[in-house]
């Protein structure tokens, strides 16, 4: 049953008379909660009342959660159920959170793996993993409704995307999906893909006007704040050439600074200015982890010191004293301290993934309710999260990526600076750009791109993981498979470009043509094949492609998969203590970053453990594995006894005695361990036959699962 728009939930108001479908008639206006919807959200919802599926794109901050909140409470009011989805922990517990205060706690539920609050409410937030499970072994979902994905153009995220692809094709047809997205240029080929896959036209909506209109402009200690066009000017006139070294270089191959060239633009002077301008509150996006505390910590100090005007006001003052009073009576590990909490009187505060997980959901918070002004963060902040400000800062235009320094993308920066302005408080949002003069000519091309470039196209990521691979052969004839295989977005795009050859091929009687596309259109069934011949040559599957005992063990591992499922083959995991099964299982989904020493060196079990781990990570059927899919695999043996301590019931805080680093490193350790309970949760799957060993891993994810590792972040 699809009812129309007269039959919707009560939040759904027509100022104008029903036409006789139960639609309202042209140029009827559509309420939500005494606020009139925007024409995007309107053609949304209508589609979506008459049974289609939607992709909505849409800028940051227009109000394309408002449609996925239609959804919600549509299906909830039927009776029926309906799936959330993200790529980001901090959207979906913003979003659970969310939902619990309008529907109710018991209508609303969460699931991410290592942590599962009523799985089976009719409104459930989940990991785009867990739904991809669900669906992959036959779970069924007949109450299911609509499902939600949210940040849909993360189907193109290298190490994730494939299981976005995924759940799209599994998903049965008659469930809704509703896509929503800032940054999803290429919309009429993902909507052609899509709807090819779900047998149905996919409704597309595109918004391309911002609520709140953004403007743009430039800082630096010598020009002061400018649009990039007067900036330019301003640069020219003072003269732009950058004084050369002058001095014998230092240590290192430095120089000294010509006592002549500009000082270095301050992120202090700049913060000052846009409180005069009266641009606060701020995001300040800064890509490393310790320029964030720095920054923070900085300008803590210098308001403290020097500035007459306070930022928060006093009643923001009082409201924030409440909050700090009641997180530090519930803060038994002592994640507050004194200078942080001085920090934050001040209105500033600074947010990163590596961020004590108390710290991080007092930060957002905070923020969310006003009494952060400032605030330095890092990249996770901008994804998704409806948390924006006054004025978006960028304190720079490049980040590091893990390989190299290279300028973000425009989608990146896009994502970013729509952030700026608030709905219904702001008349107008700003992005500004903090640069050294002498490096403006670099800033001002990369910045001329992002205003005049459209975000980079969505482009499929599909690889097949071996877990997808076993877990397809064991379910389905091989015919059934390659129709399976060849529904993927990939596939889809080379059937058009193979298409296009065709064509070409008819219009030249060019024979070389249609062998190209032919190859194009098989290079998808090829790859499964690829990787179904190298599962026989290892071993783990028979000739006939019966399952041998690693085919049984890779049906139940997604995380690393060929690696774990080794280890499990060895022996090596059968007799050690829990809490070294558990750090072994954090060793492989988490690298402490490169700048951290730790006090604490591994010995007796742990080195043995490390060492035969190591043998079989750089062996050869693991290094094959790697080598076909050209994924990394995660080995960081460092890793081991910091969840082993956890394990043994040592304190964050002890834990993190034992590192040496210039940031906080206690959310890294809490998604080392969330992670690590997963793959806890799959071991004991491959070793349900074992009722010993079961019962063992039930109880390890007993003695982890507490303190900050439970907190919903």
């Amino acid at each position: 049953m699809n009812p129309g728009l007269g039959n919707q939930p009560g939040f759904i108001i027509f100022l104008s008379q029903f036409a006789p479908g139960g639609t309202p008639d042209s140029g009827g206006l559509m309420q939500y909660r005494g606020f009139e919807l925007d024409p995007f959200q309107e053609t949304s919802i209508t589609a979506l009342s008459e049974g289609r599926s939607v992709l909505v794109s849409a800028p940051t901050g227009t109000g394309k959660t408002l449609i996925a909140d239609y959804v919600v409470e549509r299906a909830l009011s039927h009776g029926r159920s309906v799936i959330y989805t993200a790529p980001v922990k901090a959207l979906s517990n913003q979003k659970y959170r969310d939902w619990c205060r309008l529907h109710g706690e018991d209508k609303v539920g969460l699931i991410t793996g290592d942590l599962v609050i009523r799985r089976d409410a009719p409104c459930r937030v989940m990991t785009t993993e867990i739904l991809r499970n669900m669906l992959l072994t036959g779970e069924e979902l007949p109450a299911l409704e609509a499902v939600i994905i949210d940040e849909i153009h993360f189907l193109d995220d290298r190490e994730r995307g494939t299981t976005w692809e995924e759940v799209l094709i599994y998903l049965p047809h008659r469930v809704q999906i509703l896509g929503l997205s800032a940054t999803l240029q290429n919309l009429s080929a993902f909507s052609g893909w899509l709807g090819s896959v779900r047998g149905a036209e996919v409704e597309v909506v595109q918004a391309d006007r911002r609520t709140v209109p953004l403007s743009y402009q430039v800082f630096s200690h010598r020009e002061g704040l400018l649009s990039p066009k007067e900036f330019h000017k301003a640069w020219a006139r003072h003269g732009n050439k950058p004084a050369a070294p002058k001095g014998p270089p230092r240590r290192g191959g430095r120089r000294e600074r010509d006592s002549n060239r500009e000082a270095p633009t301050s992120h202090v002077e700049l913060v000052q200015k846009l409180d005069e301008e009266q641009y606060l509150p701020c995001l300040y996006f800064s890509f490393s982890r310790k320029n964030t505390e720095r920054f923070a910590r900085e300008l803590g100090e210098y308001w403290r010191r020097h500035s007459r005007q306070q930022l928060l006001n006093r009643f923001e003052q009082r409201e924030l004293e409440k909050h700090l009073d009641a997180f530090a009576a519930s803060d038994s590990g002592n994640a507050m301290d004194r200078d942080l909490r001085d920090l934050y009187r001040e209105g500033i505060a600074f947010h990163h993934a590596g961020l004590h997980v108390q710290l991080k959901a007092l930060v957002e918070d905070l923020y969310e309710k006003r009494l952060i002004k400032v605030l330095y963060c890092t990249s996770t902040f901008a994804l998704g999260i409806n948390m924006p400000a006054r004025t978006v800062v960028f304190d720079g235009l490049k980040k590091y990526d893990g390989i190299r320094l290279r300028p973000l993308n425009n989608r990146e920066f896009q994502q970013k600076a729509g952030r700026a302005g608030r709905r219904g408080l702001d008349t107008e949002g700003h992005v500004v750009i903090r640069v050294d003069s002498e490096y403006w000519p670099d800033n001002r091309e990369l910045l001329d791109g992002y205003l005049k470039g459209a975000p980079e196209p969505v482009r499929s990521s599909f690889s097949l993981c071996f877990n997808s691979v076993v877990n397809l052969l064991a379910r389905n004839p091989e015919s059934h498979i390659r129709e399976i295989v060849e529904k993927s977005f990939l596939c889809w795009t080379r059937i058009q470009e193979a298409e296009r050859l065709e064509e070409r091929a008819g219009e030249r009687n060019a024979g070389k043509f249609l062998a190209k596309a032919e190859k194009i259109r098989e290079r998808s069934w090829e790859e499964f094949e690829q990787r179904v011949s190298f599962l026989q040559k290892v071993g783990y599957l028979a000739e006939d492609r019966s399952f041998n005992a690693g085919g049984r063990i890779l049906q139940h591992v997604q995380i690393e998969e060929v690696f774990v499922t080794e280890l499990v083959l060895s022996g090596l995991l059968e007799d050690i203590p829990m809490p070294l099964l558990f750090g072994l299982c954090c060793s492989l989904n988490k690298e402490f970053p490169r700048d951290v020493r730790l006090r604490y060196k591994m010995r007796g079990g742990e080195l043995d453990l490390a060492r035969e781990a190591n043998r079989i990570r750089y062996g050869a059927v693991v290094q094959q594995a790697e080598e076909l899919t050209r994924m990394p695999v995660t080995w960081c043996p460092d890793m081991i006894p910091f969840g082993k301590m956890w394990a043994e019931g040592k304190s964050l805080a002890e834990l993190e005695s034992w590192l040496i680093a210039s940031t906080d490193l206690t959310g890294d350790l809490v998604g080392a361990f969330r992670r690590a309970k997963d793959l806890i949760t799959q071991l004991r799957l491959v070793w349900k036959g074992d009722k010993r060993r079961c019962d063992e891993l039930t109880e390890l994810l007993a003695s982890v699962s507490r303190d900050e590792v439970l907190v919903v972040d």
